[in-house]
């Protein structure tokens, strides 16, 4: 039997795939580049590489991301089964998958505070 790269399992392991690569070049982007050049020195603080804060800007927007999706998948799946019973509750289940959809937009905030202290 085919697997068809829309199985989960398949999503999965490319964007597993995609994550490992791009933190290999976050990882050796900086090595690679000059010892005197300026976008390689340390932050503000001295102590963080800015490689490292781009690493874990991604991970939180990338990880929050992918925990919305899934609590959306959950909630929304429960919500199309209770408005096929119950009509009238459409306000109250919108309300829970705005709250799922908030997990992402709190990674992305959380990301963004992070690549403002770089400046």
């Amino acid at each position: 039997m085919k697997k068809s790269l829309t199985s989960p399992a398949a999503l999965l392991a490319l964007s597993l795939l995609l994550g490992l690569a791009s933190t290999a070049l976050l990882l050796w982007a900086p090595q690679a580049q000059a010892a005197g050049d300026a976008a390689a020195a340390p932050l503000k603080g001295g102590a963080i590489d800015s490689s490292w804060v781009f690493i874990g800007a991604a991970l939180a927007t990338g990880l929050s991301s992918l925990g919305a999706g899934f609590a959306v998948a959950k909630v929304g799946t429960a919500a199309v089964g209770a408005l096929a019973e119950k009509p009238e509750l459409f306000g109250r289940l919108l309300i829970f998958i705005g709250l799922a959809e908030g997990i992402a937009i709190y990674g992305l905030i959380v990301s963004i505070l992070m690549l403002n202290r770089l400046t």
